[in-house]
């Protein structure tokens, strides 16, 4: 029991110690204009990433991802998604500065829209629908578009490991992205009533579940959470992908495409395993499209057990 007790400190101080690192990086960075800031977190994340651990895993799914890119190419990806990584922190702390989207504005801001009109009709015709996106650019700013255009979008999320790190997180986004579910076993029950109640709810589709449905991602098998293709099964709600790309000059392109048609089976019964096979391939068109915006040290394809560290 005392050991028990004594790792538990120690873990807990060792989260405590890194979570007190990365907030003072960040309230570092508030200290400086914001393009200076985020182009300096690319720099450095660039340099610490090829360091890491990671590193060796993000090499290893991209060379199976792209098989036919050259080995210059599959480095040039990694650092770009590295530097994607560092951004995407320093962001946070000037993500109410980043979301200057006006269309009343006649200059472009940072932020630019695709697919006004569908914002328009489903903030004027309240329904249920799913919107569904990646870990693509700063995925972060499309439920602060949601909330700029009075959508009261219920977003699913997964915390941070680190307890510290998780508290603050959150906290943020809920000042920011409307109402937030944490991931955990009772979530989809939230997301369900939030449907059956005629609102709205939204997903990342891209993330690692080791219960999911087996499917193919970039051609080669995955696991892929069932969840929104149940819902889908159970409200018959329309599903909307969107995404966020990263333009030059610190600008970002806001895209919400129209509603996806529902794979079914003869007897008009949504096909889950054929729908969580088409967020995939959903995804992996985003993905290929802008490879070096993607989080590719994530262990997608559950092979960081078979690499050697």
């Amino acid at each position: 029991m005392l050991v028990t007790r004594l790792v538990l400190a120690l873990r807990n101080t060792k989260d405590w110690l890194v979570a007190q690192f990365a907030f003072g990086l960040l309230n570092l960075l508030k200290l400086f204009p914001a393009d200076g800031a985020i182009n300096f977190a690319d720099r450095l994340v660039r340099w610490i990433g090829p360091k890491t651990s990671r590193h060796k895993l993000t090499l290893t799914n991209l060379r199976n991802a792209f098989p036919e890119k050259s080995e210059a190419e599959i480095q040039a990806i990694a650092l770009d998604a590295w530097g994607n990584m560092g951004r995407l922190a320093a962001e946070y702390v000037f993500l109410d500065k980043l979301f200057d989207f006006d269309p009343e504005k006649t200059e472009p801001g940072r932020i630019e829209v695709s697919g006004i009109p569908l914002f328009v009709d489903l903030r004027d015709n309240p329904r249920p629908f799913i919107v569904f996106t990646a870990h693509s650019g700063n995925f972060e700013l499309l439920p602060v578009a949601g909330a700029a255009f009075g959508l009261d979008v219920t977003v699913l999320f997964r915390p941070p490991n680190n307890p510290y790190v998780a508290d603050k997180v959150f906290e943020f986004r809920r000042a920011r992205m409307g109402n937030l579910v944490p991931s955990h076993a009772g979530s989809s029950f939230t997301l369900a009533r939030k449907l059956d109640a005629g609102g709205p709810v939204g997903v990342l589709v891209d993330q690692k579940f080791t219960r999911g449905l087996p499917t193919k991602f970039f051609g080669r098998d995955v696991q892929t959470n069932p969840l929104l293709a149940k819902l889908v099964r159970q409200f018959n709600c329309e599903v909307y992908p969107a995404r966020c790309i990263r333009l030059p000059d610190n600008r970002y392109r806001l895209e919400l495409e129209p509603a996806m048609d529902i794979p079914r089976k003869e007897n008009g019964a949504v096909d889950v395993e054929a729908t969580a096979q088409m967020l995939n391939d959903k995804v992996e068109q985003w993905v290929r499209e802008y490879p070096g915006q993607w989080l590719w040290y994530h262990d997608r394809w559950n092979i960081k057990r078979t690499l050697i560290t």
